[in-house]
């Protein structure tokens, strides 16, 4: 497989409303993260992912886009944006922004004149359907709850949005829509960008019979009509020849009703498409038949297992993208780790785990700090959309408020949305004005202030793992074998290429677990508990990680 800077370079998620608020409004923005830049670069990170900082109504944080090509003006201006790039450019990190293009903003120009009546130019730039039975076209659900059709009262037409009504889905069928796109995209391209997040890419087409969703056919199950529709890989190979191709650049896609055999036609080398993709199997592994808003606990050996598929299912074909959380998910020390006793031990284990594995890794911000979930004691303290949408209909179907509050508490979006924890200082140095949204109470004691004077901290240790990924291309390119399937403690594996044999063993558990395979033979490279580490036992400590490097053949135990 071909080498290049995206496969080995580390990428930090910024959700630039929460990262840092340069003026005092309450809002995170963009002259905000070039005041950390330094900091970023101190992370041993090479790419930079940053969520929408486009014009929008903010229906839904930055993904309902009313203009590509301006700045929301609480983020500040396009001079900012420009700014924020050249300066991190000058530290070889590169930029890549969202790309929302499976829907607009009810209030972009394209949306506006598309309503304006049946005869406008652009009402075939989304996708409208006459009444059907006096109610909508089809019984499709919007990923936010309820329809996933509205109707207009100007034409008595309805439109399409899979999320929020405010957010209406582009119809990509039309080649004028998707030349508007392409072209968009270059000038970003020219801009000095250096790749697009592509959100929702899977579902740009959809089935043209525009069918009823069957019995037990999820939002986003793979069969579902407008997901990995008929058109899609035309539409991707269109978009590669006409918007990317000239461009060193990097692309992934967020990709719902993804499995490893579909993936590998969205993402293969020899496909001509995107370079990555976000998969979900792993992020649905707590949800009870696919409803995030029900929980079960997360069963390891079925972790493990997701991940081997995914490893081996791309090896030599196509790249993993790997994470553990971004701004739609729970923190991940709250969900896959113990963000009680063993917080800095688990947070330290986890970013072990996800910098070791073969793809490019993803961290998002505060991950590097061991941030952690904290739940808000009311409703009306929450800002996401899709959490107060659930609310309101769990309580309608009669759903008790502990348990809606309780699933919230876990599952909410905004669990990584609270402020960036810079300080034990006022709204934890996030900004000297009341944050847009509450901050965590525990900021006095989890901080970067705090963990740059400490050696031991999470934020030094991802540093050191950073470091040592980049010292060992093995876990860029070498191959992937799991150990110790059935182990319902232990995750285990060997990497091995680039002249190298690595050990990675991570105790998911807060008991002690007994190592897959001897010490003896093994050099211990590094560990998340340090030099407290007892490295030469044949047993893990609770949330003890560590590598090590293999010199000869050893049987597992």
């Amino acid at each position: 497989m071909k080498r290049t800077w995206w496969k080995e370079g580390i990428v930090y998620q910024i959700y630039p409303r929460s990262f840092m608020d340069s003026n005092g409004d309450g809002i995170g923005d963009l002259r905000g993260i070039e005041t950390k830049a330094d900091y970023i670069a101190s992370l041993g990170v090479d790419i930079v992912w940053l969520n929408p900082v486009y014009s929008s109504p903010n229906r839904d944080n930055g993904y309902d886009i009313s203009d590509y090509e301006a700045i929301m003006e609480e983020f500040g201006t396009m001079a900012d944006l420009e700014s924020l790039i050249e300066v991190l450019h000058r530290r070889g990190i590169r930029v890549v922004m969202d790309l929302v293009v499976n829907h607009t903003s009810d209030l972009h120009p394209w949306f506006r004149e598309s309503r304006s009546s049946k005869d406008s130019p652009k009402r075939d730039w989304y996708i409208w359907k006459p009444a059907k039975a006096g109610g909508p076209p089809n019984n499709w659900k919007s990923c936010f709850t309820g329809s996933a059709w509205e109707r207009d009262s100007r034409t008595g037409d309805y439109y399409l949005h899979l999320f929020d009504p405010g957010q209406p889905d582009l119809n990509w069928e039309n080649p004028e829509l998707r030349r508007a796109v392409y072209a968009m995209m270059r000038r970003w391209f020219a801009r000095g960008i250096d790749g697009f997040r592509m959100d929702v890419v899977t579902l740009f087409s959809k089935d043209p019979s525009y069918r009823d969703l069957m019995p037990g056919e999820g939002m986003f199950s793979g069969t579902a009509p407008y997901v990995y529709g008929p058109r899609l890989h035309e539409f991707i190979r269109e978009m590669r020849r006409e918007a990317l191709s000239g461009f060193d650049v990097m692309t992934v896609g967020e990709a719902p009703g993804s499995t490893v055999e579909n993936a590998l036609e969205l993402v293969g080398e020899d496909r001509g498409e995107l370079d990555m993709l976000f998969q979900f199997e792993l992020m649905g592994i707590d949800h009870v038949d696919g409803d995030k808003w029900r929980q079960r606990p997360i069963d390891l050996v079925e972790m493990k297992r997701i991940i081997e598929r995914w490893q081996l299912g791309l090896a030599g074909r196509a790249w993993n993208s790997n994470y553990l959380m971004n701004h739609d998910q729970p923190r991940s020390v709250s969900r896959f780790g113990d963000d009680g006793c063993f917080r800095t031990e688990s947070a330290k284990a986890l970013l072990l785990l996800n910098l070791s594995l073969g793809g490019t890794p993803y961290i998002y911000q505060g991950e590097e700090l061991g941030m952690a979930n904290a739940a808000f004691d009311s409703i009306s303290d929450y800002r996401d959309v899709d959490t107060l949408n659930y609310y309101k209909e769990a309580r309608a179907a009669g759903v008790a408020e502990d348990e809606v509050m309780r699933s919230i508490s876990y599952m909410s979006r905004d669990n990584a949305r609270r402020p960036m924890q810079w300080s034990a200082g006022r709204n934890a140095g996030f900004g000297s004005g009341l944050p847009w949204i509450g901050v965590n109470p525990d900021y006095m004691t989890v901080n970067a202030e705090a963990e740059e004077a400490d050696p031991s901290s999470v934020l030094n240790f991802v540093r050191s793992m950073t470091r040592f990924r980049k010292e060992h291309k093995v876990l860029v390119y070498g191959s992937f074998e799991l150990l110790a399937h059935d182990d319902p403690k232990l995750f285990a594996f060997l990497r091995e290429g680039e002249g190298e044999r690595l050990f990675v063993e991570v105790n998911m558990s807060g008991d002690v677990a007994k190592a897959a395979m001897p010490s003896s033979g093994m050099t211990p490279l590094i560990s998340n508990l340090g030099s407290s580490a007892n490295t030469a036992a044949d047993r893990l400590e609770p949330w003890e990680a560590r590598i090590s490097a293999l010199h000869r053949v050893s049987s597992p135990v």
